[in-house]
C-alpha cells in the first residue's frame, strides 16, 4: 500500500500494481536497500479513501528495542563531531539522530497523513506499508527533475535551518555555500550551460531553509549517473563526501535506513527524485522520527538539539493519536 501527493498537487495518487513497471522507488541512504511499488500511477478515488482505515495496528512491532539518544548524549557526541570538523577543516558534516515516540495506544495514520499533506503543500508527501516497512514523510528538497521530452534537468541546493521568524546568521549562510558549489561543479560535468538562481528563503512548515535553484539540459542516458553523483548531497552528508560518510557511520547511533535516501517517481512527462527527509519509520508500538542538521565549526550543540526538536515536529505534530 502506498499513497502520495506531488508538490503543489492535491491529487491523491497510488500505484495500481497491475504490471511490473516500477512506479515509485525508495532508495536507502547507503544505496544497499530499495523498496519498489509497481504498476501505473493512478489517482485514488476520494470517496473510497474516506472509508479506508489505516492505523498502527497494521504495522509490525518495533524489533530494535532501541532507546533514543538523550540530550546530554547528543550534545556530547556533537562536540566530538565539531572537533573532527575543526581538525580537518571541513566546511560541513551532517549529523542525525532518532527521536523515538511510544506514548500512544492507537494512531490513525490516514488522518495523520491528511494533516501532513495540509501542513506541507509544497512537499512530496507519502505514506506506505509493504508488510515489513512502513514509513511516512513530507519534504520538498528536489534531488532532480528530468523532463523526458525537453531533457531539461532541475535540482536545488537546500541548506541552513531556522524558525521562520528568525534572521539568518553567518553559520547558516556559510553552511549553504558549499552545497551550492558542490552541485554547480557536478552539473558542469554534464552540461556547458548551467543556470543558477539567486539564493532565497524556502519555507517548510514552521521552519525555513536557504535555497538556490539550478537548470540545465542533459542527455537522457546520463540521468542515472548524474543522480548517483549528486547523492548524497552535502545537505544530507557533508563535504568531502567519503570522509563525512565514514564519520557519519562512526558517530551516529543508528543506521539511517531510508532517511536521507531518495525517492524516484516516473510520470508521463517527468522523472522526479526527492530527498527523503522529515520522515519516520512506523511500527505498531513506536514511531522512529529521523532528524539531523548540518554541523560546522561554528555550531552550538544546544542550538543543534533545539533545531532537531523543531524538525521532529513536522511528523509528531501531525499525528492523530487516541
Amino acid at each position: 500500500m502506498i499513497y502520495f501527493k506531488l508538490p503543489f498537487d492535491e491529487r491523491l495518487l497510488s500505484a495500481d500494481e497491475k504490471n511490473i513497471k516500477n512506479a515509485v522507488n525508495f532508495y536507502s541512504y547507503n544505496g544497499s536497500e530499495q523498496i519498489s511499488f509497481h504498476g501505473n500511477i493512478v489517482e485514488v478515488n476520494s470517496e473510497e479513501f474516506a472509508h479506508t482505515l489505516i492505523t498502527n495496528e497494521e504495522f509490525i512491532n518495533d524489533p530494535t528495542f532501541s532507546s533514543a539518544e538523550t540530550k546530554e548524549e547528543y550534545c556530547q557526541t556533537l562536540q566530538e563531531v565539531i572537533e573532527v570538523i575543526k581538525e580537518n577543516n571541513l566546511p560541513k558534516l551532517v549529523y542525525s539522530r532518532r527521536k523515538i515516540f511510544t506514548d500512544f495506544n492507537t494512531i490513525n495514520y490516514k488522518e495523520s497523513f491528511k494533516n501532513l499533506c495540509e501542513s506541507y503543500p509544497n512537499a512530496f508527501r507519502y505514506l506506505f506499508n509493504d508488510g515489513k516497512n512502513a514509513w511516512m514523510g513530507a519534504f520538498s528538497e528536489l534531488l532532480g527533475k528530468f523532463n523526458k521530452s525537453t531533457h531539461q534537468f532541475e535540482t536545488m541546493a537546500l541548506a541552513g535551518t531556522l524558525p521562520v521568524s528568525e534572521e539568518w546568521s553567518e553559520k547558516e549562510i556559510e553552511e549553504q555555500k558549499p552545497v551550492t558549489t558542490y552541485i554547480q561543479d557536478i552539473l558542469k560535468n554534464y552540461s556547458d550551460n548551467v543556470k543558477q538562481s539567486e539564493t532565497y528563503d524556502h519555507i517548510s512548515g514552521n521552519i525555513k531553509h536557504l535555497r538556490t535553484d539550478f537548470k540545465t539540459t542533459i542527455k537522457s542516458e546520463d540521468l542515472d549517473k548524474l543522480i548517483q553523483d549528486l547523492h548524497p548531497t552535502p545537505a544530507v552528508c557533508g563535504i568531502p563526501k567519503d570522509f563525512c560518510n565514514e564519520n557519519i557511520r562512526k558517530y551516529e547511533k543508528f543506521p539511517r535506513e531510508f532517511y536521507a535516501g531518495y525517492i524516484k517517481i516516473e510520470t508521463e512527462e517527468n522523472i522526479l527524485y526527492f530527498v527523503n527527509l522529515r520522515c519516520a519509520r512506523l511500527y505498531k508500538d513506536a514511531v522512529h522520527v529521523f532528524v539531523g542538521g548540518g554541523i560546522t565549526a561554528q555550531s552550538n550543540p544546544e542550538k543543534e538539539w533545539t533545531e532537531t526538536e523543531l524538525k521532529s515536529e513536522a511528523i509528531l505534530k501531525n499525528l492523530v493519536i487516541s
